[in-house]
Order: structure tokens, then C-alpha cells, then sequence
């Protein structure tokens, strides 16, 4: 059932609806295997015609509680991907980014059923949805519910690009006025937040390609650069270069990021060049 590591590279490459037709593939397969399965796959991915209907009912399932029922919640899923298919369009490449960057992910049907980091963003995205359409009692009512469902806690005014891997995410914290680019990757216990009680742009700006590492904080209104590196557990104050690495309390540069660091998720560095 599980695809060889050596044809990820071309998996990754297939289109949306080639994802599609795979994820349904991988679950008639698991469901034949293990019938207690079969059940919850169907309800899940095989009774479905498109992406976009398995993704709202997924995320329904999920949020749905005794004030706010599933179908509802199907409801405005459905709304803001008719409203903006472009929301699709991201969630289908961060599933791609999560297959081609995570060594635990075997099958594109996996973060859609069971990585929370996963499902948090694509519920963010439709929180973020209702931000900008003016229905932010909701959108905020939604984030609450994420926060106690994903351990997960970003604030629906955030935009984040397509192709983002949120690793774990458990601890992951991202405040108002920052931005996550395309193709980032980000661990468990990242902060993206400011540094006091400063009001207006006061968030941290994530840059094309970077990867912020385990329980790192990333605070104020400053920049990481396009392909740069945070090590795990550097705090970081100032601004970072583009391909630049940075590691420690207060973070320093550590030399070059060789590389794509978001895809490749090498979190080493060179320590012989870091001094304190």
C-alpha cells in the first residue's frame, strides 16, 4: 500500500485531478485491506466526486460541535471554494508539499485523514476566507475551534501561500499582521509574533521557500528572507537574508542555506562558524 520513496519525485508532479484520482485509488486499497476502515473511507474520500467536496466534509466532520453542526459547516466550506477556487488550488499543493517533504508520509491520502498540521491550514484558509468577507465573529469563532482541535493557533487575518508544510504543528502559534509565503516549511512550536503590545503591522514577514525549525520564535515586525534557515530554538530579533542561516538566543547568521532548506528539511548548520 505505501509508495516506494524513490517515486515521490514524480508523484508530486501529478496535477489535481491525477491527485484526486490517486487519493481515491489509496483508499479503495486500504478499505479492501482493512474492512473496519472501509466505513470511514467512504464516508471520507469515496463517496465523493471531487477534492473539494471530500475537503469540506472532512473539515465539517472536524469542526462541527453543539453550537455549529456539520452540515453547516459543510455549508461555508462549500461557499468559500466556489467563491474562491484558488483555495483548492492550495490545498492540493500543500498535500503535494507534505508527500514530498515529510519521510512519514507514504500516501497523499494521509495528511488529508490524519495530519493535523494539514487539516489546520486548510482550516485556516477557510477562517481566513471569512475574515476578508466580512464575517469575522465566525472566522474568530472558528479559529477557537481549530486552536482546541489542532493545538494550532493563527489568526484568521494571515495570509499563507500555497505549498506550506506545517511539520507536527502542535505549538505553532502565528499573530495577526504576519505572512507565510509560498513553499515554506514550519515545525512544531514556531511563533510568529510581535513583542509587546504594538499595534498595526507588528508580524513577522516568512519569505518564499524558508524553513523555520523546532520551537523557534520569530518576533516583530521583521523579515525572513527567501530561502533562509531558522534553527531549532533560535529566537530571532532582526531581520534575516535571503539563503541566509541563523541559529541561537538572540539568533545569529550561521553562514549560507545551500539549497532549498523548505524542501529538502535540513535542519543542520555549520556549528565550526557559530560563536555566542
Amino acid at each position: 500500500m505505501s509508495n516506494p520513496s524513490a517515486d515521490q519525485s514524480n508523484v508530486v508532479e501529478l496535477s489535481s485531478n491525477q491527485t484526486w484520482s490517486r487519493m481515491r485509488v489509496e483508499a479503495a486499497s486500504v478499505a479492501a485491506h482493512e474492512p473496519s476502515l472501509a466505513s470511514f473511507l467512504h464516508a471520507t474520500i469515496l463517496n465523493h466526486e471531487s477534492y473539494e467536496a471530500a475537503l469540506s466534509y472532512r473539515l465539517a466532520q472536524k469542526f462541527s460541535d453543539t453550537e455549529m453542526s456539520a452540515m453547516l459547516w459543510r455549508e461555508v466550506c462549500a461557499q468559500a471554494y466556489k467563491s474562491e477556487p484558488y483555495i483548492v488550488d492550495a490545498a492540493l499543493h500543500d498535500l503535494r508539499a507534505v508527500f514530498k517533504r515529510d519521510p512519514a508520509c507514504h500516501e497523499f491520502m494521509q495528511p488529508f485523514l490524519y495530519f493535523k498540521g494539514y487539516l489546520a491550514l486548510q482550516a485556516h484558509r477557510v477562517a481566513n476566507w471569512l475574515w476578508r468577507h466580512d464575517r469575522q465573529a465566525l472566522a474568530l469563532y472558528l479559529q477557537s475551534r481549530i486552536s482546541e482541535l489542532f493545538a494550532v493557533d493563527i489568526h484568521p487575518a494571515v495570509i499563507i501561500g500555497k505549498g506550506v508544510f506545517m511539520d507536527h504543528a502542535t505549538g505553532i502559534v502565528i499573530g495577526e499582521t504576519a505572512l507565510v509565503e509560498d513553499d515554506v516549511s514550519i515545525l512544531q512550536n514556531v511563533t510568529l509574533g510581535g513583542t509587546g503590545k504594538t499595534e498595526g503591522d507588528r508580524h513577522p514577514k516568512i519569505r518564499r521557500g524558508a524553513l523555520v525549525s523546532v520551537g523557534a520564535k520569530v518576533l516583530g515586525n521583521i523579515e525572513v528572507g527567501e530561502g533562509a534557515k531558522i534553527a531549532a530554538g533560535s529566537v530571532v530579533l532582526k531581520n534575516v537574508g535571503a539563503h541566509c542561516t541563523v541559529a541561537g538566543v538572540p539568533a545569529k547568521p550561521v553562514g549560507e542555506c545551500a539549497g532549498k532548506p523548505a524542501e529538502t528539511m535540513d535542519q543542520s548548520f555549520n556549528c565550526d562558524i557559530y560563536s555566542i
